[in-house]
């Protein structure tokens, strides 16, 4: 039942439709306000008003519009929207209703990881879920051109007026990757209210422009089909031009007064023209007509609608003119954002709809014209099983290989490192060996704002090629970097935003739903500027997205460079910020075992959301994947001797859960040091790693043992260290030291006593990071010793590498004192 028009939708019944979604979505917020005590005082909150200014699109959408392969973003503040319709479409269970806001209920926003009727995207953080879809059309074209078209998707975006102040709106719509995108719909809610304040008209004709030299379609859903009737009759194109002369300031004032005032405020300063045109009119009627606009008229949302379908080659944009508060006592209150209907009148609207106590949140009765409609509707929208399509279209397209248990990463690409490597080197030359590889290639998925080649990627760029919806001739001829761009290509530039990179990782994180097909995407970025493109970072793991993203280079190491782009709080994010896993190995066989093992556990994972993987993998690790690499090319022999020391299965199993004894200074020389010698564990991470083993060697010529632990995901060690404690505290129990700094940390043989010795012993640690000192100074604390905590803990310069380093207690003289301070806290 696809309608694409609204000569084929009965609009009566969509009008009754409405009525109830508006009175589910207004009792949703009151329920949770009113009829739940929480216990605590706290507002509980919601937005009445600014749900009830989409009613009548989103009711248009999901009732006359939408197909079933339709992906849609919803505007944080309609989210009682959302599930009241999707209550009635048979998608939600109805103790749901009283539950919004409430733990393990209905969330205050979209959420696609914790709303119970699985949005398709979420929203909160604004702006960044109204260009989400953007992106997901992005990633379906490029699996379209890889694996075989997947059934047409749309892909809508609800969007607040007030959203397109956020920069990250622009960015996306300017980037070229977007380009073309024929199936892309935003909607505007043009309100005209945000939060603080009647919004401006200059800012939408600027919008309007600014959408139009992007190159998308531009639509206005202006004026209801009672207006528009007026406009064609005598006199009525003077009324038109008056209505679009008035400020919003002033229109919006016409809300909320009664009738007579409304034509007394609409005729202040009018032509005579108009006041004739309107002297035939009565006040109801006058006010009726005048505050008649597109966004509430089904009729013309649906015909706008279908002129967008109509663009086959750019995105489109409906700026719907809509009331804030429609059909409510509030409407058009410029202080209506966050207010709340009272119970009085809570009582009164449903008394006016028909309802009872008994049966306000009933389903609409299966035998009348709007339980026939809405039951049709449920069947048009029905989705099949998750893994059914893509095994499907895996299959009609000749890639049953391709499946989603058919990604086998293996455990290692066979990394040469017998001379001088950097992290970062190392990471494109892993890239490339991938690519090589026939079961894994398919998938990998490569992308960067503007710093593919001085991230390393221009060997993959040059094996795989740049993916452009169609062939383009290069016109250079460049012996490094053979940027030639096809369908085929497997790398997706970016202009320089990272906003845009880390919602167009987080979109082809999610294609293994959103496209039914699972992607490897990887995506590289300079490391300080990955807070530049926090939010979406941020927005696209909560999300559930997967993928991995390279920071590189990073630290003060990248010494030259000077403060403005040396890194030194990105490893406290990787660190705390849930559904990542951070990662910053110094040694490229490390690497190597961690990106397939992050690669694996992605393949892995996105299997087993596909349904249960081939085998019966177990997923031990879900979520993203932060790397954090360097230029600084370091000497790989230490790795090599502990490697020759422990082996390969038992090193890359300590790598992978994030540390390893580097150098061991009880199982060297002539054994462990007797009773009385003093022991010092260092602990590095990363590119610091040559002065930590400098200080250890100049420790041991003062007799004093150090041992030398390299840290490669001070995340998974932090996690376990927590996992012990809370299943302490939650038990009642004594908590336990986790393998992974028991084996790092603990005797030669990774036994339970720290350096050889009992636990009261006390064998101190410094920690030492081309970082913020806090982010390895929980350690001492995990561990239960003294600890010092070297680091960067204020901006860097320019300089030598050996000049930041001192500058900021990273050379081996002050790992050597801070060692010694820590051997005297004991």
């Amino acid at each position: 039942m696809t309608v694409s028009s609204a000569e084929q939708v009965d609009l009566d019944v969509l009008a009754g439709i409405q009525q109830r979604v508006l009175w589910l979505a207004t009792r949703i917020v009151d329920a949770a306000n009113h009829d739940r005590d929480t216990g605590d005082g706290v507002k509980v909150g919601g937005h009445q008003a600014s749900s009830a200014s989409l009613v009548s699109v989103m009711t248009a959408l999901y009732f006359a519009y939408l197909d079933a392969p339709d992906k849609v973003s919803v505007k944080p503040h309609a989210s009682p929207v959302y599930h009241a319709i999707q209550y009635l479409l048979g998608n939600l269970d109805r103790g749901y209703l009283p539950s919004l806001r409430a733990f393990g209920g209905l969330q205050a926003y979209p959420s696609r990881t914790k709303d119970p009727d699985r949005p398709d995207f979420s929203t909160g953080s604004v702006g960044l879920g109204a260009a989400a879809p953007l992106f997901a059309a992005v990633a379906r074209r490029y699996v379209d051109a890889h694996f075989g078209p997947r059934p047409r998707s749309r892909f809508v975006s609800l969007i607040g007026d007030a959203e397109l102040d956020e920069g990250n709106i622009w960015e996306a719509v300017a980037d070229p990757a977007t380009d073309g995108l024929g199936n892309v719909m935003w909607i505007v809610d043009l309100n005209r209210q945000s939060l603080d304040r009647v919004v401006p008209g200059m800012r939408i004709a600027q919008w309007e422009q600014q959408f139009t030299a992007a190159g998308w379609h531009v639509v206005e859903a202006k004026y209801g089909a009672a207006l528009q009737q007026a406009f064609a009759r005598p006199g009525g194109a003077a009324l038109r031009d008056w209505i679009d002369a008035l400020p919003n300031e002033h229109y919006q004032s016409l809300f909320g007064l009664a009738s007579a005032e409304v034509r007394d405020r609409f005729l202040d300063g009018a032509p005579e023209a108009v006041r004739e045109f309107c002297a035939g009119l009565g006040h109801d009627d006058l006010a009726a007509l005048v505050t008649d606009l597109a966004g509430h008229d089904l009729r013309s949302l649906l015909d706008a609608f279908a002129a967008c379908d109509a663009e086959k080659d750019r995105p489109s944009v409906v700026f719907a003119y809509t009331v804030k508060g429609w059909g409510l006592p509030i409407a058009g209150n410029p202080r209506n954002h966050s207010a709340l209907l009272t119970t009085t009148q809570v009582d009164e609207m449903r008394a006016r709809l028909g309802l009872t106590l008994d049966t306000e949140w009933d389903r609409f009765d299966p035998m009348t014209p709007v339980g026939q409609w809405a039951a049709a509707r449920r069947e048009h929208l029905a989705r099949p099983p998750r893994g059914s399509a893509a095994e499907h279209g895996a299959a009609e397209h000749g890639a049953a290989d391709h499946g989603p248990a058919a990604v086998t990463v293996p455990d290692s690409t066979g990394l040469r490192t017998s001379r001088p490597l950097s992290t970062q080197e190392a990471f494109g030359r892993i890239l490339v060996d991938l690519s090589r590889d026939e079961a894994v290639a398919p998938y990998l998925v490569t992308a960067a704002p503007d710093v593919a080649t001085s991230t390393n990627l221009a060997g993959f760029i040059n094996r795989t090629k740049v993916f452009s919806p169609d062939a383009r001739r290069s016109w250079s001829e460049d012996a490094v970097l053979k940027w030639a761009e096809s369908p085929d290509g497997h790398h997706i530039e970016l202009g320089i935003s990272e906003m845009n990179l880390f919602l167009l990782l987080g979109q082809l994180g999610l294609a293994w739903d959103l496209s039914d097909q699972p992607l490897l995407p990887v995506g590289t970025v300079y490391d300080p500027f990955v807070l530049r493109g926090l939010d979406a970072f941020i927005y696209s793991v909560y999300s559930g997205a997967r993928f991995v993203v390279a920071g590189t280079p990073s630290g003060v190491t990248l010494a030259p460079e000077g403060g403005a782009h040396q890194s030194t709080i990105t490893p406290s994010v990787g660190l705390e910020l849930p559904g990542v896993t951070f990662i910053e190995p110094a040694y490229g066989t490390a690497l190597e075992w961690l990106m397939c093992g992050a690669l694996q556990a992605i393949a892995t994972a996105n299997a087993a959301a596909l349904g249960p993987p081939r085998g019966g993998t177990p997923v031990m690790e879900d979520g993203s994947y932060y790397f954090r690499l360097t230029t600084r090319t370091l000497d790989q022999q230490p790795f090599q001797a502990a490697r020759d020391r422990l082996g390969d299965a038992v090193l890359r199993r300590q790598v992978l859960a994030g540390a390893y004894r580097l150098v061991d200074a009880q199982g060297s020389g002539d054994g462990p040091p007797a009773d009385g010698t003093p022991m010092v564990h260092l602990a590095g991470s990363g590119a610091v790693l040559p002065e930590v083993l400098a200080a250890a060697a100049e420790l041991g010529e003062e007799g004093i043992a150090a041992n030398v632990v390299d840290v490669t995901s001070a995340d998974r060690l932090y996690r376990a260290w927590q996992r012990t404690l809370r299943q302490g505290v939650r038990t009642a129990t004594v908590p336990s030291i986790p393998g992974a700094l028991r084996t790092a940390f603990g005797g030669a043989s990774g036994g339970t006593a720290f350096g050889g010795r009992a636990f009261g012993d006390r064998v101190p640690i410094v920690t030492v990071h081309d970082a913020a000192s806090h982010t390895l100074s929980w350690l001492g604390s995990a561990l239960g010793v003294p600890a010092v905590s070297l680091g960067v803990d204020g901006f860097g310069q320019s300089g030598a590498v050996r000049d930041l380093y001192r500058a900021h207690d990273l050379d081996p003289g002050s790992i050597v004192n801070a060692a010694l301070a820590a051997l005297s806290l004991r």
